[in-house]
C-alpha cells in the first residue's frame, strides 16, 4: 500500500513538473515573438508578460503602459506581451494617426469578446466591431450633432442649477466637502434625464433608486473581476462561459426601465427633447437628419465595412446604447470636473481668470447659461482641455488588427489578431510634446501652442471614425457643471487636499482616489 502511494506521488509530481516545464517552454517561445521580428521589446515575466500588476494586483494595465512607454524612448513602436499573446505599443503620433484614421479598415476592432445575445447591454457602440458597429454608428451619428445637443441643453442647465443649490446648502459650516460625490450626483441626474428620460433628482435625494442601481454598475463583484481577468488572459473563454461585466440584476433593471419608458411614450404620444426620444424616432424611422457633415465623413471612412444586411433599432439596441451613455457619461464627466476643480483650487490665479470670463460672458447673455455663451468661454475651454491632458478619462485604448499590414513609417508588420495599444496618458505626459508635463498650464491649448505639436499627441476622446460619439455632450455637461460651481463659489484646497492628485490605479476610468476634498467659499 505504501509503495503504491509512493509510486502515485512520484508519478503525479513528475506529471506536474512536465506540465509546468511545458508551460515555461511555451511562454519562452511565445515571448520571443517580437525579438525574432527585430522589434524592440521589454523583457517579459513568465507567465505574466509585461503586465504582472494587472494580473496579480488588479492594476489597470494603462498605468503599467506609462512606464513601458518610457522604456521605449526613441522608438516609434515597442513589442509587448500580455499573457494571451503579443501586443504592439504605439509611441509615435504619426503611426497612431495611421492606425486610427488612414488605415482604419485594418484596426476598426477594439478586440473585445462578448455575447450580446446572452447579455444585450454588451451590444453597445463601444464594444461592437465590423459591419455591426458601422451600421449602428451610422444610425447614431445624427443623434449627436450640435443641433441635437442644443435640444438637450435645457435639461443639462436645470441639473446644473440643482448642483449649485445642493452646494449652497452644504457649505455653510465651512468644513471641507467631498465634492466628487456632488459631481457624481449631478452627472447621474443629467444622464438619467437625457438618456433615460426620467427625473432622478439625486442632488435632492442622494439615495434615489436610479443612483442605487448606478452604483451597482461600478461596484466590484466576483463575476466582474473574473470577466476582466479573462479579457486579458483568455478572451475566448468570455464568450464560452457567457461572462459579462454587467450583473444580471442590473441588466434586468435597465432593460425593463428602457422598455417601460419607450412603451409609455408611444402609447401616450409623449415626446421629450432627450436621447431616448431620438432613439425612438430611429426605431420608428422618423428621425430627420439636418446635419450631414459628420455622417458623410463616417460613411466615407468606413465604406469597406458597409453591408446591405438590414440593421434594425430594436428595444434591446436602445437599452444597450442608453446603458453605455450612462456608464460613459457618469464616471468620465464627474471625474473630469473633480480633477479640474482640484487644479483650479491649487492655482487661484487661473481660477480667478476663469471666473472673470464666466461673469463677463453670462452678463452679456442676460445672466443665463446658454449654449452660445459656453462656446464663447475660450479660457474655460483651455482649462477643460488641459484637465483632459493631465487626467484623460480613458488612459489607454486597444485596437485589434483585422488584416495583416506593414505599418507605414516603420519596418514592422502587424499580423491579424495582434493587439495594438494606444498610450493616451503616456502621450499626454510626454515632455517631448508638453514641457514640464506635471505642471497644469491651460495656455498649452492656445492656437500658437497647438500648432507646435503633432495632432495625435492629444487624443482624450480618441480620433478617426471611432472618435467618442458623445464628445460634444460630455463637453457640454462638464462645462455647465463647472460654470455653476465657479460662478457662485471660490474653490480652495483643504487640509484633506493632497499636494499631488492621487489616482485610483485599479479603476478602469481615471478616478481620484478617496474622492476629492475641497473647501468651497460663497462669493460675496
Amino acid at each position: 500500500m505504501l509503495e503504491t502511494t509512493h509510486s502515485w506521488l512520484l508519478e503525479s509530481g513528475a506529471t506536474i513538473a512536465i506540465i509546468l516545464f511545458s508551460l515555461y517552454v511555451y511562454f519562452k517561445i511565445s515571448y520571443s515573438y517580437w525579438e525574432k521580428r527585430g522589434v524592440p521589446t521589454v523583457k517579459p515575466t513568465v507567465p505574466f508578460g509585461n503586465f504582472p500588476g494587472s494580473i496579480i494586483s488588479g492594476i489597470n494595465p494603462a498605468f503599467e503602459i506609462v512606464d513601458l512607454y518610457k522604456a521605449f524612448k526613441g522608438h516609434k513602436v515597442g513589442g509587448l506581451y500580455k499573457l494571451s499573446g503579443p501586443s504592439l505599443l504605439l509611441l509615435d503620433p504619426d503611426v497612431i494617426k495611421d492606425v486610427l484614421v488612414k488605415n482604419f479598415e485594418y484596426f476598426y476592432s477594439r478586440g473585445r469578446v462578448f455575447d450580446d445575445e446572452y447579455e444585450p447591454l454588451d451590444g453597445h457602440l463601444f464594444s461592437l466591431s465590423g459591419t455591426k458597429w458601422r451600421n449602428l454608428r451610422v444610425k447614431l451619428t445624427p443623434i449627436f450633432t450640435t443641433k441635437k445637443m442644443k435640444m438637450m441643453f435645457g435639461a443639462v442647465v436645470e441639473c446644473g442649477k440643482d448642483l449649485q443649490a445642493a452646494l449652497l446648502k452644504s457649505v455653510d459650516n465651512g468644513d471641507p466637502i467631498e465634492i466628487h460625490d456632488f459631481l457624481a450626483r449631478y452627472s447621474t441626474d443629467v444622464i438619467s434625464s437625457c438618456a433615460f428620460g426620467i427625473q432622478c433628482n439625486c442632488l435632492k435625494n442622494p439615495e434615489a433608486e436610479f443612483r442605487q442601481w448606478g452604483r451597482r454598475v461600478f461596484a466590484p463583484h466576483f463575476r466582474q473581476r473574473m470577466t476582466s481577468l479573462m479579457q486579458v488572459v483568455f478572451p475566448s473563454l468570455v464568450y464560452t462561459f457567457k461572462l459579462s461585466l454587467v450583473p444580471r440584476e442590473v441588466s434586468n433593471y435597465f432593460q425593463r426601465m428602457v422598455r417601460e419608458t419607450v412603451e409609455y411614450r408611444e402609447k401616450h404620444n409623449v415626446e421629450r427633447n432627450d436621447f431616448m426620444q431620438l432613439m425612438i424616432q430611429l426605431k420608428n424611422k422618423t428621425l430627420s437628419i439636418a446635419e450631414e457633415e459628420d455622417l458623410n465623413y463616417l460613411e466615407k471612412q468606413t465604406d469597406k465595412l458597409k453591408s446591405n444586411v438590414p440593421f434594425e433599432i430594436s428595444m434591446k439596441v436602445i437599452a444597450a446604447q442608453a446603458f453605455v451613455f450612462f456608464i460613459a457619461g457618469f464616471e468620465t464627466s464627474s471625474n473630469t470636473m473633480a480633477f479640474c476643480l482640484y487644479e483650479l483650487a491649487r492655482h487661484p490665479d487661473m481660477q480667478e481668470r476663469v471666473r472673470t470670463e464666466i461673469d463677463a460672458v453670462l452678463q452679456k447673455h442676460g445672466g443665463e447659461i446658454t449654449y452660445e455663451a459656453i462656446t464663447e468661454m475660450e479660457y474655460l475651454d483651455k482649462v477643460f482641455c488641459e484637465t483632459l491632458r493631465m487626467y484623460p478619462p480613458v488612459p489607454a485604448v486597444t485596437r485589434e488588427c483585422t488584416k495583416t499590414i506593414k505599418l507605414p513609417g516603420t519596418d514592422v508588420t502587424v499580423e491579424k489578431g495582434v493587439h495594438v495599444l494606444l498610450p493616451i496618458l503616456a502621450l499626454h505626459r510626454d515632455p517631448k510634446y508638453y514641457p514640464d508635463p506635471e505642471r497644469f498650464d491651460p495656455e498649452r491649448f492656445s492656437e500658437e501652442e497647438r500648432k507646435k505639436r503633432p495632432q495625435f499627441s492629444y487624443i482624450p476622446f480618441g480620433e478617426g471614425p471611432r472618435l467618442c460619439i458623445g464628445m460634444r455632450f460630455a463637453m457640454m455637461q462638464v462645462k455647465v457643471g463647472l460654470i455653476n460651481v465657479l460662478s457662485k463659489f471660490e474653490v480652495q484646497a483643504s487640509d484633506k487636499t493632497p499636494p499631488i492628485a492621487e489616482i485610483d490605479t485599479r479603476a478602469v476610468i481615471m478616478t481620484p482616489k478617496g474622492g476629492m476634498w475641497l473647501n468651497l467659499v460663497k462669493r460675496q
